[in-house]
């Protein structure tokens, strides 16, 4: 078998293959002998395909050795690709040399394991289809993401992740040393991307970002990846005709360029294809009403929980912008509204079907007494976000942004129970490793 050159698994199935001869190489998924005939199913990058041996082919040696190979274990094949209608796709390779790279030792994913036992063998379970299905999807949606925002003139930045003051107070910010200084983990690359707006005016960056929260949930990591977007001279209405046109697109490219993966996760790509603009806009007093008339003990005033947001689309297969919050309830950097200081100019943009918050946009606050104010009632030291006062002197204009968690919209794209299931290693408040 030559060294040199291999063939994608995926070439078995295009329409001239029958006849040719390929050589190929992966990992076996599953396998049997009967009656001296070798029957595996072999996967590589591009997709599975059943192989089959026999023992005058090639040789009661190899039968036996490649019989005693375990799941995950790495072979090379050379065959002729074959009609079969009983194959996986209707093919099969019918090998003629068979080259053991690792028979491995046996693996320990099965069937009926406990979801603690697979998240400490998650380095092995993430080759389950489901989870190459799924991170497939995330791919292509990420990839979709930056192909809208590149169409929008918003130009990609670098933010850091190791900080001297959490961007949003509060004690849901890791905190460490930092060579004798208190340095934090970012909780959000906002107040940087606010920094690069006056040379750029529409920026992006899409980095980690990690929150203290203790909350247990299906939809709450403690380290996830956040698309975070500013663009100067921009409202609130502008900002969210700009997140639902993002939105809609997302949506259309992953059904567009993932129907296999769509198809083994059950999601139907025709109701990806189906979110479209606008989306409803619902103000929160306008919810709390909507909300108390449905039972839920709600008062203006406080925040509205998961269950809460689960109630308000529940029933609706597009997404729902939830506007005008109480100010006491937001972050420090959210513009007062001009008709009603109780509230800020903006909005959380809830999934359908229940799955609650995906995207927080807020026009910024530009104001620095409003600044102030806000965090001397949070009990933290204007001191430390002296530079981003600096903004506010030089060259100050209006701007809005808005940040969306990646891993909850691609919960919400593939149906997923747990928001654990769409990042390949989650952390949790209960789990760093591995």
């Amino acid at each position: 078998m030559s060294p040199t050159r291999f063939d994608p698994i995926a070439r078995a199935f295009q329409p001239e293959a029958v006849g040719s001869t390929l050589r190929v190489r992966g990992w076996l998924q599953k396998g049997r002998s009967s009656g001296g005939i070798l029957f595996l199913l072999v996967r590589d990058r591009t997709g599975s395909v059943q192989v089959t041996g026999k023992k005058d082919a090639l040789g009661e040696s190899v039968i036996e050795a490649v019989s005693h190979v375990q799941v995950e274990g790495a072979l090379e094949v050379e065959g002729t690709v074959a009609l079969d209608p009983r194959a996986p796709g209707g093919r099969e390779l019918r090998a003629r040399a068979i080259r053991i790279v690792d028979a491995g030792a046996p693996f320990p994913i099965f069937t009926e394991q406990t979801e603690e036992f697979l998240l400490d063998k998650r380095h092995l379970a993430i080759r389950s289809v489901d989870h190459v299905a799924t991170f497939r999807v995330k791919a292509q949606l990420l990839a979709a993401l930056r192909e809208f925002l590149a169409q929008e003139e918003v130009l990609e930045m670098t933010p850091p992740v190791l900080t001297g003051n959490s961007a949003e107070g509060g004690s849901e910010a890791f905190e460490f040393d930092y060579f004798g200084r208190p340095g934090y983990l970012s909780q959000t690359a906002q107040l940087y991307l606010e920094a690069l707006l006056a040379p750029h005016e529409r920026v992006y960056a899409l980095t980690p970002s990690f929150r203290a929260e203790k909350s247990r949930t299906p939809r709450h990591l403690t380290e996830y990846l956040h698309l975070e977007v500013e663009l100067a001279w921009c409202d609130l209405d502008e900002l969210l005709g700009f997140i639902e046109r993002m939105f809609a697109f997302a949506c259309r490219a992953v059904a567009d360029r993932c129907p296999p993966e769509l198809a083994q996760l059950g999601r139907s790509a025709d109701e990806l294809r189906a979110i479209r603009p606008p989306f409803a806009r619902l103000t929160y007093s306008a919810a709390v009403e909507r909300l108390a008339s449905q039972g839920f003990p709600v008062s203006w005033g406080k925040d509205l929980g998961s269950a809460e947001e689960r109630a308000l689309t529940l029933e609706s297969p597009q997404p729902l912008f939830l506007t005008h919050f109480p100010r006491e309830v937001k972050a420090f950097y959210m513009l007062q509204s001009a008709d009603d200081p109780r509230t800020v100019e903006a909005a959380d943009l809830l999934g359908p079907e229940g799955f609650g918050e995906i995207v927080g946009a807020s026009c910024r606050e530009t104001n620095i007494e409003h600044l102030l104010e806000r965090l001397r009632q949070m009990n933290v030291d204007p001191a430390s976000y002296e530079w981003y006062f600096d903004l506010r002197r030089h060259g100050n204009v209006p701007h809005a942004g808005f940040g969306l968690g990646v891993e909850r919209l691609l919960r919400w794209m593939l149906r997923r129970d747990h928001i654990r299931d769409t990042t390949p290693f989650p952390r949790t408040p209960s789990r760093h490793t591995p």
